[in-house]
């Protein structure tokens, strides 16, 4: 099988796209490489083999999402906390899965600013050797939206409730509802994801660092 995800679909493009370097190749999936996304939720999945593939295009990769469930606050309310849980979730499902090639946290979260609710991701990805991180692009909530999330209400089921919707967290997100889908939340964590593999693309400019 030239690509591996589990529960996930990926565009027709893409496939075809890895399905037709494959066959010119010869390469077989032994030389696939795993990533370990510490998540169930597809669209973080979908954004760790889209950021993995744009950055690597000659390389293969297998997507194993695990559940991983980090010590901070279900709705982490600060840059830092926000980071620091995504760095969280990689140890942990590098823990679990010692055998996979590289470890991905991916953690939403919020900031209060002049006012407003700021909303973004940060991503950290781990190998055997280095630790890369990548921060998304921020946006404002509606004060609907924001009022909830102050309250304590997780973003995903805040967006839920103001805009009618299920599960939309695991769909297109605050950013697809509010862009009509200009951007989805897969799309928000893609350049974040890019931005994590930097020190990977560039190896020789980032000393290895203790993770």
């Amino acid at each position: 099988m030239l690509f591996k995800i589990a529960a996930l679909k990926l565009p027709c493009s893409l496939l075809f796209q890895k399905a037709f370097s494959r066959y010119n190749t010869g390469e077989d999936d032994l030389a696939m490489k795993t990533i370990v996304v510490a998540s169930t939720n597809p669209v973080k999945a979908q954004a760790a083999i889209e950021g993995f593939s744009a950055m690597f295009p000659a390389e293969e990769f297998t997507v194993e999402p695990l559940p991983a469930v980090p010590s901070i606050s279900v709705q982490p309310m600060s840059d830092a906390e926000t980071l620091a849980g995504a760095l969280e979730r990689a140890r942990m499902v590098r823990d679990a899965a010692p055998a996979a090639d590289y470890w991905v946290g991916i953690e939403g979260g919020a900031e209060p600013r002049d006012g407003q609710l700021g909303v973004f991701a940060w991503v950290v990805v781990l190998d055997r050797e280095r630790q890369g991180q990548g921060r998304s692009g921020e946006f404002f909530l509606p004060e609907k939206v924001a009022e909830l999330v102050r309250s304590g209400v997780e973003l995903g089921e805040a967006d839920d409730r103001v805009f009618g919707r299920s599960n939309s967290k695991q769909q297109n997100g605050a950013v697809g509802l509010l862009t009509a889908d200009v951007v989805d939340r897969a799309g928000l964590y893609v350049p974040a994801v890019i931005f994590a593999l930097i020190p990977f693309k560039n190896p020789q400019l980032y000393p290895l660092q203790g993770k």
